[in-house]
């Protein structure tokens, strides 16, 4: 199985629509527990409705997000609370179901996963990969 990912931070929508496009992707994975953002352009809905126009699917994954206490290690750099608490996260009945979702589509199309974060070293989607895809062929845009 082949996944991308892709994270935010410090682009345009305009760029990442356009960095998806060119990677061929047919549906971003979006995988914020809250996929809220004051960067223009990355909201839910706003974000969906200019994919939908790229002619890119949306789907939202928040059980796939990362909890309160893992943004806050993440924004400390403490990579391994993170690990720790998302690793407790992916345990629990709704991010299972979201967990088998993903694998689904990303077997059917091209698909990336998105987060803010643009170093997917320091992001919850490697660590998600890690924990549902560990064979997958994965690449990183924008890294």
């Amino acid at each position: 199985m082949r996944i991308f990912t892709i994270g935010y931070e410090g682009t345009t929508q305009d760029a990442f629509i356009a960095a998806l496009r060119e990677a061929g992707i047919k549906i971003v994975v979006d995988v914020r527990a809250v996929p809220l953002s004051r960067r223009p352009g990355f909201s839910k809905n706003v974000l969906a409705a200019g994919l939908r126009e790229a002619g890119i699917d949306y789907v939202g994954l928040k059980a796939l997000g990362t909890p309160p206490a893992g943004r806050e290690a993440a924004r400390k750099g403490d990579h391994d609370r993170l690990a720790a608490v998302y690793e407790g996260q992916l345990r629990e009945p709704e991010a299972i179901v979201q967990a088998e979702q993903l694998i689904d589509i990303a077997g059917e199309k091209p698909t990336a996963l998105l987060c803010f974060e643009r170093d997917p070293a320091c992001c919850h989607r490697t660590l998600l990969i890690g924990a549902v895809m560990p064979d997958a062929d994965v690449t990183h845009l924008f890294a």
